[in-house]
């Protein structure tokens, strides 16, 4: 008998790129995870008509409408439950979540940061990264905790840093990057190959022929 996929309710503020990539993979037969809905506190977030598009069951929970971050997160918490979710993808969810929401869904909720963590945490990190000089960025795909853009680590990529590279440009290729990363690692967790010991992240399968690493710039 085939395994029960896992819910995924996935969280919105925007245009919901990241979104669009993970309703994308959960198409496949074989994918572990499906899509339960998709939940934003914008309602003008580009992201609803895209995954209402996609067949997907959408709902805004406007943060403006509550009197404070205890109040949307009980009506958000509700909302989540109401698809009978498993586990919470943030993609582009634009709120802090206090230490109680986060609770809830303890080692149940994943989000994508562009930025190899834990550097650059928070916002602006392409603009800090060409700032900071560095070779090498990328984004990160990891467990949340109640620290922001903090946790068990689930898998990264890297992109090389270009001389020419302005916030923009560097933005546009990480994200493309994170398209690929965020499925797969969803499709890791949700199928338990990949498991939770305090704060790390264990299991990941090992290639019998590991990557060649990403020298930048290249040896000559």
């Amino acid at each position: 008998m085939a395994a029960m996929k896992k819910r995924v309710g996935i969280l919105i503020s925007g245009r919901g790129s990241n979104m669009v990539s993970l309703i994308a993979a959960a198409q496949a037969h074989d994918y572990p995870a499906e899509i339960a809905c998709v939940l934003s506190n914008r309602p003008e977030a580009e992201g609803l008509k895209k995954a209402q598009a996609a067949g997907v069951s959408t709902r805004a929970v406007d943060h403006k409408s509550f009197s404070g971050r205890e109040a949307f997160e009980t009506e958000l918490d509700a909302a989540l439950k109401s698809f009978n979710v498993d586990l919470v993808a943030c993609a582009g969810f634009m709120r802090l979540m206090t230490a109680d929401f986060v609770e809830r869904w303890s080692d149940r909720m994943l989000n994508i940061h562009p930025s190899l963590l834990p550097a650059f945490k928070g916002l602006d990190t392409h603009a800090r990264a060409l700032a900071a000089g560095v070779k090498l960025t990328g984004c990160t795909a990891h467990i949340v905790r109640p620290q922001m853009d903090d946790g068990p680590i689930i898998a990264q990529a890297a992109v090389p840093v270009l001389e020419a590279d302005t916030a923009d440009t560097l933005a546009a290729r990480v994200v493309g990057v994170e398209h690929e990363l965020y499925p797969h690692a969803l499709a890791m967790f949700a199928s338990g190959r990949v498991r939770i010991d305090g704060e790390r992240v264990l299991g990941a399968p090992v290639p019998a022929k590991p990557s060649a690493p990403l020298i930048w710039p290249p040896l000559a």
